[in-house]
């Protein structure tokens, strides 16, 4: 016969298996959204149906602890379902800021438009404080299809983030979708990476360096300044390692430091 104390270990035990097999499956599910996401989206035109790839501009960012928020380095994939605050508002959504990316290929002026998009501004003046993009790379550039180079990941492989997200802002900024989905995002357009669902945005953004065609996703919060721009086009006439089309660029792009300021 089975005594008290033996089944209440046994209920115990097997509490903890069912908590075990939930995280597990739970980080079974973000990994296959990360695939989803690396793997890119085919969007096809209306007008003769030709297609063009949108790769999906992924941020899809494995959870990291709760301390990612304010950590300059990547954070390992966290063991709790827990997840970081959005930082609290510190800008002045009235003025103007502006983001400088110094590289190791050039510097890279940003105007960023905080009256339209005053919750990713904070968020990357909050994280350009803790020194976060410092030391990071340039992950992918894509040359075919669209036009961008992608940054703002610790880890650099396309799956880091601070540990919070932010919701989308200014998506109607670029016009309304045509018939084949998708708006254009000028050359010098600055915009934030996601996962293809609503707000996801975390600290991957892309720069765009030739008109590129997108769905309406994606937050656009800046604009490249004229150097810039030449910095981003030379990195991208450098091509993709092994001669790919998407991929890291082969001309290697280190953020060496990024700074936002009130101008």
């Amino acid at each position: 016969m089975v005594s008290s104390d033996q089944r209440r270990r046994q209920l115990a035990r097997e509490k903890y298996a069912r908590q075990q097999q939930r995280r597990q499956e739970a980080r079974l599910k973000g990994r296959r959204r990360n695939v989803v996401i690396a793997a890119g989206l085919a969007v096809v035109l209306a007008s003769g149906g030709a297609v063009y790839a949108s790769v999906a501009l992924g941020g899809g960012e494995k959870k990291s602890d709760d301390n990612a928020a304010t950590s300059p380095t990547p954070t390992p994939p966290e063991t709790s379902e827990s997840k970081a605050p959005e930082p609290k508002m510190a800008i002045d959504a009235e003025a103007k800021y502006a983001m400088e990316l110094k590289t190791n290929q050039g510097a890279i002026g940003i105007a960023m438009d905080a009256a339209k998009t005053p919750r990713t501004v904070n968020s990357f003046k909050h994280l350009a404080d803790k020194k976060y993009f410092d030391g990071t790379k340039c992950h992918r550039l894509t040359t075919q299809g669209i036009f961008v180079l992608q940054c703002g990941d610790p880890k650099g492989d396309g799956t880091g983030g601070p540990g919070y997200t932010i919701p989308d802002e200014n998506l109607t900024a670029l016009g309304k979708a045509g018939a084949d989905g998708s708006v254009t995002f000028p050359a010098g357009t600055v915009a934030m990476a996601n996962t293809m669902q609503p707000n996801t945005g975390g600290s991957q953004f892309f720069l765009v360096y030739k008109d590129t065609k997108l769905p309406p996703q994606f937050t656009p919060f800046g604009t490249i300044d004229k150097a810039g721009l030449e910095v981003v086009k030379k990195i991208a006439a450098g091509g993709v390692e092994g001669g790919a089309q998407d991929g890291a660029p082969k001309l290697a792009v280190t953020v060496e430091k990024a700074a936002v300021r009130k101008v």
